[in-house]
């Protein structure tokens, strides 16, 4: 296992033990719902950072962030809707379904014309969902 993996094992990890049973009592009690304000605020303090250049923050303030989408994802595999591997091979899929021009051999004149595919590909996996 490379640092990366093993530095992600761990923050599971240490956020399942949070909501464990020997836990902490706020972390157990997180919903998606409880989480929200937590997400903006911490998202809104990444933004400050990066308008800032300030990249120490930027690094915290991501450590910030990324614990709350793992906190998010754990609440909801524990009420069974999905888990981490969904999520990255969801947004993997979605990536490559996405950039045809780098995946799929597909070809654009410019950024225009990229910007028109991603937002044609976009309405259809919308129609997809919605059926």
């Amino acid at each position: 296992m490379n640092k990366t993996n093993k530095n992600l094992q761990d923050l599971i990890e240490t956020i399942r033990t949070l909501r464990g049973e020997n836990g902490c009592p706020w972390d157990k009690k997180r919903t998606n719902k409880t989480m929200i304000k937590y997400l903006r605020s911490e998202s809104a303090e990444l933004v400050e950072a990066i308008d800032k250049n300030d990249h120490v923050n930027i690094c915290e303030e991501l450590g910030d962030v990324l614990y709350i989408l793992i906190m998010l994802t754990e609440i909801n595999a524990a009420d069974g809707f999905f888990n981490l591997s969904d999520v990255i091979t969801g947004i993997t899929e979605k990536l490559i379904r996405r950039h045809p021009h780098v995946f799929a051999g597909a070809t654009y004149a410019n950024e225009e014309e990229l910007a028109i595919q991603w937002q044609a590909i976009k309405e259809e996996e919308k129609k997809k969902n919605t059926v």
